[in-house]
């Protein structure tokens, strides 16, 4: 049976039995697999959240790699559960856009998961984390073929750039990361711009964190490769009174 790699991305936090839920239904069914804890921090029913973590953890992993990502505020309505083959590795979720930032990084495949024989007899409508995407994990682990989950789809939920953006997450330092990646809007580099964001308005691109005096709120990109709203030493989300989920505009002009 095989070793395979497993991470888990969830907003189900580590006080409650879900994470604990789903990797016994893995290791029940394929007792080799690794798992991998990504987060389960992300903020109740936050999808962007989710998509900005898993797409900056994946491509660090293996090839081979399955991706758990459940944060899933549709549970069960009509939105559909699927397999996602990109760049080598493989990715359960819901249909929901959690995986849009995957989509833009690498050519992929998505398969609706309809096969019952490959989830658990009796599905919760409120666990899906549980009865369809452990087990999907753990038959992927087994080396069962992602053709055997379901059928393809073209018609799967996905987000597209646009210039009235939001912050995904604040980190640990107060930078407030925002959902502008530098790929879609690189004329930042070179052109005047405007970023507004708590009712002020940012006009300068820092190279790193010691171009600005001590205090001063400006833009860099983060490692992330998306726009970060930063203070030199000091936390920028505090300074400006704005969290995860602020509304962000940016224009070049």
């Amino acid at each position: 049976m095989s070793n395979r790699l497993i991470t888990l991305t969830t907003d189900f936090g580590s006080s409650d039995h879900f994470v604990a839920a789903m990797k016994g239904v893995i290791l029940g069914l394929a007792p080799r697999a690794r798992i991998v804890d990504v987060t389960h921090e992300i903020g109740p029913y936050n999808i962007e959240e989710a998509g900005f973590v898993i797409a900056q953890a994946w491509r660090w992993f293996p090839q081979g790699t399955i991706h758990v990502v459940v944060v899933d505020p549709g549970v069960g309505s009509a939105r559909r559960p699927i397999l996602v083959e990109a760049g080598g590795h493989f990715f359960l979720g819901p249909d929901n856009g959690v995986f849009s930032a995957v989509y833009l990084a690498a050519k992929h495949t998505v398969h609706v998961i309809s096969n019952s024989r490959l989830m658990r007899k009796e599905i919760s409508r409120t666990f899906h984390g549980r009865d369809i995407f452990a087990p999907a994990a753990a038959h992927l682990a087994r080396n069962v073929p992602p053709a055997r989950f379901g059928k393809t789809i073209s018609d799967y939920v996905r987000s597209e750039p646009s210039p009235h953006g939001t912050v995904l997450k604040v980190d640990r330092f107060g930078n407030l990361i925002t959902n502008f990646h530098i790929d879609h809007f690189s004329g930042i580099k070179t052109q005047p711009f405007e970023l507004r964001i708590g009712g002020q308005t940012l006009r300068r691109l820092a190279l790193t964190y010691s171009e600005a005096d001590i205090g001063e709120v400006f833009v860099i990109v983060g490692s992330s490769g998306y726009l970060e709203i930063a203070a030199n030493q000091e936390n920028a989300a505090k300074k400006l009174g704005c969290g995860q989920g602020a509304p962000v505009v940016l224009r070049l002009y």
